[in-house]
């Protein structure tokens, strides 16, 4: 029997598309009781959603127990992580099978896969119940977390930036280490307001709207010419966007930016997950999104080959197999 649409609140319903352990590619709701979710992340195959009573809710697939449940079973229904509900919850970042949460007590905690320590514990073993990174104190306050691949990080509100897990490709901006296992500054120097890791690169945002990106170079997803991939390992600014940027987001193989004014993408775009026509495959070049200026953007998102804009009116856009007019 199909849900009459009355049964959908205002506010506080979440949306799900794609492959989900909810239905198999087609979309579905469900929403919350008296509460709203206030952040929602994604991984490969598991859901973390924060709601505004502070508590943390956790579905999807657990094979490295990235649900921090206690066991490693799949679960289809949102639950609600009761080992954390004495902290009151304020972000959450899902990386492929990882989980990340901050408290607004300045807590971190990390469950999941960590083979290249990317729950930042001092070490590669996995974990199916969330973990406090003893790196952190409350004197940190945490803005934002991101998680890719295997990698992980936290950007506090005073501008520094912490990454730690996988740099096989330097995608946590250390140089010459392979991984490190616990939380490690990534700085140039200028304080940074936001983060945004891939699956095997990362780019940030300085207060003052520089880009950096840095970590695996091919496919173009670093937006640098040629003579500066040399030094992919380390966070090198992107000259060809001219506007103060504002947001970045690291897909498998692509990357989008949002400015004041406009959105950027560049990297792989086979799948149209650029937004610049079908018949564009590949581009190091930041390209303006034509087809969407009209529209005020006001957050930014990546999947692996997928993006999804939302704007100031909180319609969503989905970028994927987009065609040219």
């Amino acid at each position: 029997m199909a849900e009459s649409e009355s049964l959908v609140p205002d506010t506080g319903a979440v949306f799900t598309f794609g492959k989900t352990k909810f239905a198999e590619n087609i979309p579905s709701k469900f929403w919350f009781k008296n509460d709203i979710p206030i952040c929602l992340s994604c991984g490969d195959e598991h859901t973390a959603i924060v709601t505004g009573n502070n508590k943390l809710y956790m579905f999807g697939s657990n094979n490295w127990g990235q649900l921090g449940l206690g066991s490693k079973a799949a679960i289809i229904k949102p639950t609600c992580i009761k080992a954390l509900k004495p902290e009151k919850v304020k972000l959450a970042a899902c990386g492929r099978n990882h989980t990340l949460v901050s408290t607004d007590t300045g807590g971190v905690y990390a469950a999941g896969g960590n083979n290249e320590g990317q729950l930042g514990l001092g070490d590669t073993d996995d974990r199916d119940t969330f973990h406090q990174i003893v790196f952190f104190t409350p004197t940190d306050t945490i803005k934002q977390l991101s998680a890719g691949a295997n990698t992980s990080a936290a950007l506090t509100e005073d501008g520094k930036l912490f990454m730690w897990g996988d740099n096989s490709e330097g995608q946590i901006g250390l140089e010459d280490k392979s991984n490190v296992c616990i939380p490690h500054e990534v700085t140039i120097g200028k304080p940074i307001s936001w983060i945004s890791c891939g699956y095997y690169h990362s780019a940030f945002v300085t207060m003052d709207g520089e880009l950096y990106t840095f970590g695996e170079p091919e496919n173009g997803k670093l937006g640098l010419p040629n003579e500066l991939l040399m030094n992919h390992r380390s966070p090198q600014r992107v000259l060809g966007i001219p506007e103060r940027v504002i947001q970045v987001a690291c897909g498998g193989g692509h990357t989008v930016v949002l400015t004041e004014k406009v959105v950027y993408a560049f990297g792989l775009g086979q799948f149209g997950q650029l937004g610049l026509g079908t018949f564009l495959f590949e581009t190091s070049e930041p390209k303006i999104i034509e087809r969407i200026k009209d529209q005020k953007i006001c957050h930014i998102s990546c999947g692996e080959n997928h993006t999804a804009l939302m704007t100031d009116h909180k319609i969503l856009l989905k970028l994927y197999l987009l065609k040219n007019s």
